[in-house]
C-alpha cells in the first residue's frame, strides 16, 4: 500500500503533492507559487501577501451566502530533520513516504505532516465543488517553524473572516484554545583562535547521536536527553581533567526541536589517549543508565580519530562556553499551578555552533506567563553574558489566552459530539501556535486549533495516524457547513 491508496484520497493526493515540493523553513517560495496556482486553477482568488503568506478566497456555495466567513489556517513550511546517515537534501529532494500499518512515515526524514496535512485539507476543500459552505478564506503562512514570520508579517486588514480554524494541532479529538508564548535567546561572540601544535597530539571527533529529540513544546516534558547538554558534560569531564582541548563544537539545527545529535572536535595528548577513551566510555555508560527508560533506542557516544585542525579555541574561552552550556537551564522550569499537568515555562537549548573564531548558541524559551518568560530569558542572559557572549532576545510573542466562553468552541464541541458520539477534549498547550500572533491583529476573531494525530513531529520518527485523517477532514467539512449566519 502507498499514500495514493489511503482514504480520503482527495486529502492524501494533495499531501503527496506537497511532499514532492521541497519546503523546509526559509525555502517556501516554490510551494507558495504552487499553492497560488492551485487556488486560481480551482476558482479561488489567490495571492501572496507582503509577508510571503498565501491567501485564497472561495465564494459561498448557493444558499450559504449569508454565513459568516470562516478561515482555514495552516503553515506551508516543514521542519527539516533527518537521521545522521541520511543523504536527503531538503532544498532539492522530495519526501519519500511509506505506509507502516496504520501509520504514514517518511524515509529517514521528517514527514512534513506538521503542517502539510492542514494545508492538504484546505486544498481538498477548495477543490471539492460538491461541499456546502459559506464564504471561505484560506491562510497558509510561511516559516512558522523558525519564528512564525508569516504570522508576524500578516497585515491587520488582510483577513475578513470572523471564525479562524487553525489546522495545526497534533491529536485528533482535542480542541486547543490557548498556548504558550515564546522568545528566542540568541547568544554570540567572536574570539581569536589559537594555533595548534600537532606534535604529541591526536585529534578526535566526539559524537552524540541516536537520541529521540522531539518537539520542544509538545515533548519537552518527557525528560528526553538534549544532545547539547550531554556534550557539555562530556567536554567538562575531558577538558577539566586535561584529557582534551576543544577545536570546534556543533549541535542541533532547529530552535524548536530538541537536539538529537552533536559533535565536537578535540585534541588529545597522545600519552593520555587511553585515559580519554575510558572517560568517553564511562560517560556513554552513564548516559545510557540515566536515560534507559526514556531513550529506548539507546544513546550512542563515540570518539574516533580525525584530521588534526590547524586552530583551536583558547583555553579561557572553551572553559567559559562549556561552563555556560552546562549551567544554562534546559527543559521544564515549572508547570501551570492551576493546571499541573500542563507545562507553563520551559527552555530548549537548541543550537550550538562554535568554530572558526565564532560562537553562536540559540535557545527557545516558552511560557504562558509573560513574567515567567522574562524571568527565564533574563536568567539565560545572565548565564551566557558571564561567559562573555552578547545576548539578544528576538521574535518574542505572548501566549494565546484561552476564551472559555468561545461560541466557536461551543459549536465545534456540539458538532464533534454529533458526529462521533463523544465530546472533544478542550485544552491549552505548551507548544506555540500562530493564533497567539494573529489574535491581537484581529481582536474580534474567534479561534480554535485542531488536527489529525501526529507523533514525534520535528524528528525523523514523525508519523501520522492514518485513520485520524479521515475523521479530521470530515470534521472540517462539517464545521464549515455549520458556520452561523451573519447577525
Amino acid at each position: 500500500m502507498t499514500i495514493q491508496d489511503l482514504q480520503p484520497q482527495n486529502v492524501w493526493r494533495q499531501f503527496h503533492a506537497l511532499t514532492q515540493i521541497p519546503r523546509p523553513s526559509g525555502h517556501t517560495a516554490k510551494v507558495a507559487e504552487f499553492l497560488v496556482e492551485f487556488g486560481k486553477k480551482n476558482g479561488a482568488e489567490a495571492f501572496i501577501d507582503d509577508a510571503g503568506n498565501v491567501v485564497m478566497r472561495v465564494a459561498a456555495t448557493p444558499g450559504y451566502e449569508n454565513r459568516e466567513t470562516a478561515i482555514l489556517q495552516a503553515h506551508m513550511d516543514m521542519v527539516p530533520q533527518k537521521t545522521k546517515d541520511s543523504t536527503h537534501d531538503f532544498e532539492k529532494d522530495a519526501i519519500q513516504t511509506w505506509v507502516d500499518g496504520d501509520w504514514l512515515r517518511a524515509k529517514d526524514t521528517t514527514l512534513g505532516a506538521d503542517d502539510g496535512l492542514g494545508v492538504a485539507a484546505a486544498m481538498a476543500i477548495i477543490e471539492d465543488k460538491s461541499l456546502e459552505h459559506g464564504p471561505l478564506e484560506v491562510l497558509i503562512t510561511r516559516d512558522e517553524e523558525t519564528g512564525m514570520f508569516g504570522a508576524f508579517g500578516l497585515a491587520s486588514d488582510t483577513l475578513k473572516g470572523k471564525y479562524l480554524l487553525n489546522l495545526d494541532s497534533e491529536t485528533e479529538g482535542e480542541i486547543t484554545i490557548g498556548c504558550a508564548g515564546g522568545m528566542d535567546v540568541v547568544c554570540s561572540m567572536e574570539y581569536q583562535e589559537m594555533d595548534v601544535n600537532p606534535e604529541n597530539m591526536t585529534a578526535y571527533r566526539i559524537a552524540v547521536k541516536g537520541l529521540l529529540g522531539g518537539h520542544s513544546g509538545l515533548e519537552i516534558n518527557q525528560g528526553r536527553a538534549n544532545a547539547n547538554k550531554l556534550m557539555a558534560r562530556v567536554l567538562f569531564a575531558t577538558v577539566n581533567t586535561g584529557l582534551a582541548h576543544v577545536c570546534s563544537w556543533h549541535g542541533g539545527n532547529m530552535r524548536n526541536a530538541i537536539p538529537r545529535d552533536g559533535d565536537a572536535v578535540v585534541l588529545v595528548p597522545k600519552m593520555k589517549e587511553q585515559e580519554f577513551k575510558e572517560m568517553i566510555e564511562k560517560c556513554g555508560q552513564t548516559f545510557v543508565k540515566e536515560y534507559c527508560d526514556i531513550e529506548k533506542d539507546g544513546i550512542q557516544l563515540t570518539a574516533v580519530p580525525c584530521d588534526t585542525p590547524l586552530k583551536a579555541i583558547p583555553e579561557d574561552i572553551q572553559e567559559n562556553l562549556i561552563n555556560a552550556v552546562l549551567a544554562a537551564h534546559d527543559g521544564v522550569l515549572r508547570n501551570i499551578p492551576t493546571i499541573p499537568e500542563i507545562v507553563e515555562t520551559s527552555s530548549n537549548l537548541a543550537i550550538i555552533n562554535i568554530a572558526d573564531g565564532k560562537a553562536s548558541i540559540a535557545i527557545l524559551a516558552r511560557s504562558s506567563q509573560d513574567s515567567m518568560k522574562l524571568y527565564l530569558c533574563n536568567g539565560l542572559k545572565a548565564c551566557f553574558s558571564m561567559a562573555g557572549m552578547k545576548v539578544q532576545f528576538e521574535g518574542g510573542y505572548s501566549g494565546w489566552q484561552p476564551n472559555t466562553k468561545s461560541p466557536l468552541v461551543d459549536s465545534m464541541s456540539a458538532v464533534y459530539e454529533k458526529m462521533f458520539g463523544k465530546r472533544p477534549e478542550i485544552l491549552v498547550v505548551h507548544a506555540g501556535l500562530e493564533c497567539g500572533i494573529i489574535g491581537p491583529k484581529y481582536p474580534d476573531m474567534d479561534m480554535a486549533s485542531f488536527g489529525p494525530t501526529l507523533l514525534s513531529p520535528h524528528t525523523p520518527n514523525e508519523r501520522c495516524y492514518i485513520p485520524s485523517v479521515e475523521k479530521f477532514y470530515n470534521y472540517v467539512v462539517e464545521l464549515i457547513k455549520n458556520i452561523p449566519e451573519k447577525a
